[in-house]
């Protein structure tokens, strides 16, 4: 299913990775591509029955601009599947491929133009305007067995697209953060996995808050950690008013 909005088309393409397009297609925008097999077809959860975006070999190559929040969801295969040529590279200057033990080629060996970005940033890439924020698990948030964040403050960004007069939020892996509800944008894709980022519950809380047009959650039922009740989430919303948009079977 692709969401369409305004002059936009959104589509979660599973896990984390979100394709944005102008009406046209004259401009396209990748965030986080791959991992997990959500584009070489042969993403199954580990949890039976859980509903998510069909799983299919997934090359496109038609992004004009592909954002990388963090580490994790640095992924070279899935940057080439989706980036075009003259594509943009966008990454989070964070990003250490010395610590992602699953990857060789850095940002640098990729066929694209790299720019790197802190979590402050804001710039153009053609028609598509930018802007980074910051992304990270608080103290007592989202934490693991020793009490450390998942995602320290330092480590990653969300970022803002504005694309056709209409912004979309893809905010990263991140617990909910002080000036999140006064984020101004038509589009939010929040996490709602829970586990590593905020929850579904919280994720609802900040989208009642936010007021956009729409919701569109990713970042979900990939693996079990992630595994959560999606229709609850947008009963959750709907009864608060904020339409919201499940991009799955």
């Amino acid at each position: 299913m692709t969401v369409i909005h305004d002059d936009l088309t959104v589509e979660w393409l599973g896990y984390a990775t979100l394709r944005v397009a102008d009406a046209d297609e004259d401009t396209v925008v990748y965030f986080d591509p791959g991992r997990y097999g959500v584009l070489t077809g042969e993403w199954e959860p580990d949890t039976p029955g859980v509903a998510h975006p069909p799983a299919r070999e997934y090359r496109p190559e038609d992004g004009d601009v592909v954002c990388v929040t963090h580490d994790h969801h640095y992924d070279p295969d899935g940057i080439r599947r989706v980036a075009g040529d003259d594509a943009t590279l966008v990454v989070f200057d964070g990003v250490n491929t010395h610590h992602v033990d699953r990857v060789d080629d850095r940002p640098s060996d990729l066929d694209v133009d790299v720019e790197w970005v802190d979590a402050e940033a804001d710039f153009a890439v053609g028609d598509a305007i930018l802007r980074t924020i910051p992304a990270y698990n608080t103290p007592d948030g989202h934490v693991d067995a020793n009490g450390d964040p998942y995602h320290p403050e330092g480590r990653g960004c969300g970022y803002l697209l504005t694309l056709d007069d209409t912004t979309v939020c893809w905010p990263g892996d991140t617990d909910v953060l002080d000036g999140h509800e006064m984020l101004d944008v038509e589009v939010f894709s929040p996490p709602i996995g829970g586990s590593f980022t905020m929850d579904r519950h919280e994720a609802a809380a900040l989208a009642d808050a936010m007021a956009p047009d729409v919701v569109v959650p990713i970042h979900y039922n990939t693996f079990a950690a992630l595994e959560t009740d999606s229709a609850a989430f947008a009963d959750d919303l709907e009864s608060r008013g904020v339409s919201v948009a499940l991009d799955e079977e």
